[in-house]
């Protein structure tokens, strides 16, 4: 019997009352006078830090952000810099006429571009740190310990308070003991509280679970835990199909508590380049009608439907559906 790929992912809610409503301004106020203080205090140490080096605060976070990895895909260095893509492209172009980066095709995806740093880039990276650590120790060499550890728990109480549910920190990573009970738990209550399936539903998850758990090719199958604020919030599958060449998304579920962050979204993503990292030539996955707002994360991420069948399962008539993603062009 195919498998219910997704879960019901609404699109991102706003906030109602706006940034301008009075009870907000003290508090919006005091964010932007702390903005500007934060600015004027890192152009100083900016400066400090980076005496001798001729890179503009862009060209440092692209150096910064490479320093750690062989190659880095484009897309995703734009994603997570979140510069548009004319800035980055001149970034990377002066840096790349600097000798510091490279950009060549993806080894897989010859469509895609990764960038990579140069043994030029790696030591002024290397520089970088050096001149940054150098100018935040000059300012804080200057504050007794106890004014120090204020600051520490200061900082700390400013990222944990706007990381919070409202804002809310999205990671993704493999499984760890435990989340594979998760999967079939959560899986289970939310199909059977929101679309009312029954046991048929959760006794086919444990049996995917099963499956994957008793063995798998690491390099060609995996799992993703996606969490919120540091708990499981999500999860998604990549495994191999029956089908030469195809790989199947399987199981995506987002918990209805972490809805609003795009979760949905990131699953996907990282499934879609995993597999095509992989060499598979496609991707699929199964889906019901019913599902609407997680079907427009397939459709965003480029799949299309190629099938529809009614089917009578976990105690409900509905529409199955198959999607396909082409990940390679046959050559």
């Amino acid at each position: 019997m195919p498998d219910p790929t997704n879960s019901p992912i609404p699109a991102d809610s706003g906030d109602t009352a706006g940034a301008g409503s009075p009870s907000l301004r003290p508090t919006v106020n005091a964010v932007l006078e702390f903005n500007r203080f934060h600015s004027t205090l890192l152009g100083a140490l900016d400066q400090a830090g980076r005496r001798g080096t001729p890179y503009s605060p862009a060209e440092a976070r692209v150096l910064d952000e490479l320093k750690e990895a062989t190659a880095v895909p484009v897309a995703r260095l734009r994603e997570t810099l979140r510069m548009d893509r004319g800035q980055l492209s001149r970034v990377l172009a002066r840096l790349e006429e600097a000798g510091l980066v490279v950009r060549e095709p993806h080894p897989v995806d010859r469509r895609a571009q990764s960038a990579a740093l140069t043994d030029g880039g790696r030591e002024a990276a290397r520089l970088l740190d050096s001149r940054s650590y150098e100018a935040v120790g000059d300012v804080v060499n200057r504050l007794a310990e106890g004014q120090r550890y204020r600051l520490v728990e200061a900082l700390r109480t400013v990222r944990e308070t706007l990381t919070g549910p409202m804002v809310g920190v999205v990671t993704l990573r493999g499984p760890e003991p435990g989340d594979l009970g998760w999967v079939i738990e959560r899986n289970a209550a939310v199909y059977a509280a929101e679309f009312g399936w029954n046991g048929e539903y959760e006794a086919l998850v444990a049996r995917i679970v099963a499956d994957f758990a008793s063995g798998h090719d690491e390099r060609r199958e995996a799992l993703w835990i996606a969490e919120l604020d540091g708990r499981p919030a999500g999860c998604v599958f990549c495994v191999r199909d029956e089908a030469p060449g195809t790989a199947r998304l399987r199981l995506l579920l987002v918990d209805p508590r972490a809805r609003g962050h795009r979760i949905g979204q990131r699953l996907v993503r990282g499934c879609v380049e995993f597999a095509r990292t992989a060499g598979y030539r496609e991707l699929v996955l199964w889906t019901n009608d019913v599902l609407g707002a997680a079907r427009r994360i397939y459709q965003e991420a480029g799949f299309e439907l190629v099938a529809e069948r009614p089917h009578h399962s976990f105690g409900q008539d509905l529409v199955g559906q198959d999607w396909r993603l082409v990940l390679h062009e046959d050559r």
